[in-house]
């Protein structure tokens, strides 16, 4: 079974352990018993102060994109310092309480997925106010294998909260191979140390771990939603649903005017034979969802071979056969959050470059050949290898 950067610090006994700590965290952060970090850290003597919670919140019920405040916690006791509201990371107010501050929040290997930039923030208030910053390591649940990674590389110019550096939209990294690497090339000088998680190899998923899957936000409610995630994400910048608010969250797309049937039989036939895809029809129930309380029809997808699913890949190739399919009823939507209040842009923010909506005016053999180009990201396996920490 895997042991959690976690499961490793309860083991010992730093020397930290009776100075004043705050915990950044959700409640999708466990040890490999499923106890929530924060419990078994309290549990264990550690005198935490403080909790700092991300998007979505500390119990990862709040709506994507919409800001959390603060608030305490049931389960500890303890106050809990929103950074996905008013700020974006601790105060030098916050630290000034604080001699250390820890960091376990569960990732899901996608450059546009926040935590990974609530960490950023993390580190340069750590650096600002000479705060030693520990990173409770976890394995990257989509594996970590760098020939898996996909593009594009975010350009500067369309940095924002869902992609603030220059990675790719898969990194297959864990969270503190990427803290290493920023705080080289970002030259952020904090005092970092990663508590390494144990027993993960790269070629791992978290359908390999041995431990239950938890979710990570309300609509990462599966592993298959992980999987899908890279790809199925770039449909919050249409109109077309992703399956929020329905029990298929990201490994569904579909709207009142698609045919299912019509498009399976399309993708099927182009030789995804790495995912099953088959029609189906929901209804979205969630009050933030697109077409909440209608019926929609489109195609339920299951990725069968996630050793070779490229889902960047696939995902760019369903919406230019969605757009080509249905030219009228199709359309690019602003997709409003706390960090981008007017919505615009957002394929341009998740894709990370420019332009992205002209991609999908290409002909079909130039569209084809273009994506490959820009999902290939050789550059990045030899430029964050220095920063690996684990086979």
């Amino acid at each position: 079974m895997i042991q959690f950067g976690i499961d490793i610090l309860l083991q010992s006994n730093p020397q930290w352990k009776d100075q004043k700590i705050g915990l950044v965290t959700n409640h999708a952060a466990t040890t490999n018993d499923l106890t929530p970090t924060r419990l078994a850290l309290q549990k264990a003597g550690y005198q935490l102060q403080t909790l700092f919670s991300p998007e979505h919140g500390l119990d990862i019920t709040g709506a994507d994109g919409h800001a959390i405040h603060d608030g305490f916690d049931a389960l500890t006791g303890l106050p809990v310092v929103s950074l996905y509201d008013r700020k974006l990371a601790p105060s030098a107010e916050d630290l000034d309480k604080l001699d250390i501050l820890l960091f376990d929040i569960p990732d899901v290997g996608s450059r546009f997925y926040t935590y990974l930039w609530t960490l950023t923030y993390v580190m340069e208030s750590c650096a600002a106010n000479h705060k030693k910053l520990v990173i409770l390591d976890r394995p990257n649940p989509i594996s970590g294998r760098l020939e898996l990674a996909e593009g594009p590389i975010l350009e500067a110019t369309e940095a924002s909260f869902i992609g603030r550096w220059e990675i790719p939209i898969r990194h297959s990294c864990t969270l503190g191979e990427l803290a290493f690497y920023f705080k080289d090339v970002k030259k952020i000088h904090c005092d970092i140390e990663v508590i390494r998680c144990k027993g993960w190899e790269r070629n791992q998923m978290q359908s390999d771990w041995g431990v239950p899957f938890v979710p990570t936000s309300p609509a990462i409610t599966s592993f298959q939603s992980m999987l899908m995630y890279p790809g199925l994400c770039l449909l919050e910048a249409t109109n077309i649903s992703e399956g929020r608010g329905t029990a298929y969250s990201f490994t569904t797309a579909g709207a009142p005017w698609i045919d299912g049937h019509a498009v399976a039989k399309m993708l099927n036939e182009m030789g995804f034979d790495d995912v099953k895809i088959k029609p189906v029809n929901f209804t979205p129930t969630d009050a933030n969802a697109k077409f909440k309380g209608i019926a929609c029809s489109g195609i339920q997808m299951e990725v069968m071979e996630p050793a070779y699913f490229q889902p960047v890949f696939f995902g760019l190739v369903l919406i230019r056969l969605l757009k080509q399919m249905y030219p009228t009823q199709f359309e690019w939507k602003p997709y409003v959050t706390m960090v981008n209040p007017s919505g615009r842009q957002h394929l341009d923010k998740l894709m990370g470059i420019p332009g992205s909506e002209q991609l999908f005016e290409l002909p079909f053999p130039k569209f084809m050949a273009e994506v490959t180009k820009i999902t290939q990201c050789r550059d990045w396996v030899e430029e964050i290898e220095p920063f690996l920490l684990y086979g």
